[in-house]
Formats: structure tokens, C-alpha cells, sequence
């Protein structure tokens, strides 16, 4: 998909023309898309193809006519599997010819709140202004993710306390490896972002340099986040395993002592049913009472023996 702003009457406008100040958004753009975009901005091709590689890392570098600047967004990859995380590369491309791109192979809804502002809040023509606040979104969309994973291992405490099967522990388990892939990409998108301040790239001024260390403190603020909820959830995980195996054992403990009580009339049943004489017992009218009442005056002796011993 290809997509293209210009400033009209300081409004941001959706275009069908590539111009010069123009904001070209792509996302997983067609080979068509790409060559067009290639030829009315010079861009190489190459670099637009690479942005395009989903284990593309976060960085930032200068070629002879364009910066390039990569950082990692997260997406659910099923939204029928919430909270479970991947992240996503989000190329941004200053060209000096006065073209911003930015290149995803997904699409990035924060960036609808560039195009649904008027100049000011955009400051288009600000170009490190422009990434800066895209740094500082990226920061926050991490952090309320991570407050989303928080609400819900919460709400799974109470369930696996009860549990004695794998089905939470394994998406617990899979929420720590979405942890792993924020913390990872945190990292890089904070190195990145210390690249810029020193304004060996990108050549910042003094409100940009105020909107940096916001950006940082933002990153630093969500990595730090996200590796308190790790190893929360590491432990909690630990805990929990040993927790379901417990109740497991319980289980099968309880279903032991049970078979045991259940066991003592069926043999008391069992003796009494073979071809032997019994005596005064066999040739009373109460013979069938009284074999019950003794089958279950042992059965609950044998279920109070166990549940003194914690058996049962």
C-alpha cells in the first residue's frame, strides 16, 4: 500500500502525486509501489527491498543523499491469541531531496495521528522533530502493552493457584518470550536512539534535544518495565509448575484413598459370594443388612485412618 501526505493550507492531505516535502508511507508495498516511489525520489532500490526484511535490526545510518533510521514496533501476530508479542521493523528514510519515507511490512496505526494533525503537531517540514515524537510513540505503545501483560498475569494468579493443567503455564510462557522480543528490540530502538544524540547523523537543536531525552527516558522507562514483568513472570512461571504438579499429586492421592475405601466392600463382598458355609450369619433374615452395615463401618474406619494421615 502507498500512501502519500503533503501540507496543503497547513493541513496534512492525502495525495496522488509524489512532490518534494512530500510523507511517503508504505506498507508492505508491491514491487510496483517500490519502483515508482525509486524513480520520482531517487532512492535506491535496495534500501527500500532490505526495510522490507522482517529480521531487519534497529540502527541508524547516512548514505550520500539520505539518512536511514530503523526502529522496532510490537504487533500481535493472531488477535486470537491476545497479549502474545512479536515486533516489527518500521524504516524511516530522510531524504536530502525534502522526502520523508517511512516502510513497514506492517501496518503502524500510530502514525494516523501525524496524518490526522494539522502542521504544528506534524512540524513536516521538522524532519527530526518528525522521528523524535515517532520514537517517543513507539515508547509509549511499548508501555501500555506491558501494562495490558501486567493486568492479565494478574488475573491468572487466582486460576493457576487451582490449576493441575499446562494450558495458562504454556501462555505464560509464551507471554515471557514476548517479553524477551520487547526487551530486545527496547535495547536496540535506545541505542539508536543515543546515535542521534550525538548528532553525528542527524543534526538536532536545542528543542529537539529536550524531545530526545524525553524519547530516552520514555525507552528507558519501558525496558525497564518489561524486565521487572520478566522476571515476575519467570518466577511466577517456576512457582506455578511446582504449584500444578502439587495439585496434580493431590488429585491422584485423593483418588488412591478413595479407591482404597471404595475397595473394602467389594472384598468383604467378594469373600462372603464363595461357596463356604457362614454359619448363624448365612441362615439369618438380617444377613444382607447386617454384611452392609459392616462394609460400611470399615469403610469409614479406613477413610478416618487415611485422613488422619493426610491421606485422603
Amino acid at each position: 500500500m502507498l500512501n502519500i501526505y503533503e501540507v496543503v493550507d497547513k493541513k496534512i492531505e492525502n495525495t496522488m502525486e509524489i512532490r518534494k516535502g512530500s510523507w511517503i508511507d508504505l506498507i508492505n508495498p508491491t514491487s510496483k509501489e517500490i519502483k515508482e516511489v525509486c524513480e520520482k525520489t531517487g532512492i535506491n532500490k535496495e534500501i527500500l527491498v532490505k526495510l522490507l526484511d522482517e529480521e531487519e535490526s534497529p540502527r541508524i545510518g547516512k548514505r550520500k543523499e539520505e539518512s536511514l533510521i530503523i526502529l522496532d514496533t510490537p504487533y500481535m501476530p493472531d488477535n486470537n491469541y491476545k497479549h502474545i508479542y512479536k515486533t516489527n521493523p518500521l524504516g524511516i528514510i530522510l531524504s536530502k531531496k525534502n522526502y520523508i519515507i517511512t516502510i513497514s511490512l506492517k501496518e503502524q496505526p500510530f502514525l494516523d495521528y501525524f496524518k490526522n494533525n494539522d502542521l504544528e503537531n506534524l512540524r513536516i517540514n521538522g524532519k527530526n522533530n518528525f522521528i523524535l515524537k515517532i520514537f517517543m510513540m513507539v515508547a509509549s505503545i511499548y508501555q501500555k502493552e506491558l501494562s495490558s501483560i501486567n493486568e492479565y498475569i494478574n488475573s491468572k494468579e487466582k486460576v493457576l493457584l487451582k490449576s493441575t493443567n499446562n494450558k495458562e503455564l504454556v501462555n505464560l510462557l509464551n507471554i515471557e518470550k514476548s517479553l524477551v522480543y520487547f526487551i530486545t528490540s527496547l535495547k536496540a530502538n535506545e541505542i539508536v536512539l543515543e546515535k542521534i544524540a550525538k548528532k553525528t547523523v542527524i543534526k538536532i537543536d536545542g528543542k529537539e534535544e529536550e524531545l530526545l531525552e524525553d524519547a530516552l527516558i520514555e525507552t528507558r522507562q519501558a525496558i525497564e518495565m518489561a524486565t521487572i514483568y520478566r522476571e515476575i513472570l519467570s518466577s511466577m512461571t517456576d512457582t506455578y509448575a511446582t504449584i500444578i504438579s502439587n495439585n496434580l499429586n493431590d488429585v491422584m492421592k485423593f483418588l488412591a484413598g478413595i479407591t482404597i475405601v471404595v475397595s473394602i466392600p467389594t472384598m468383604i463382598a467378594s469373600f462372603i459370594g464363595m461357596n463356604v458355609p457362614l454359619g448363624n450369619i448365612g441362615d439369618s433374615p438380617f444377613s444382607f443388612l447386617l454384611i452392609i452395615i459392616i462394609s460400611i463401618i470399615l469403610s469409614l474406619l479406613i477413610a478416618y485412618i487415611l485422613k488422619k494421615k493426610n491421606m485422603l
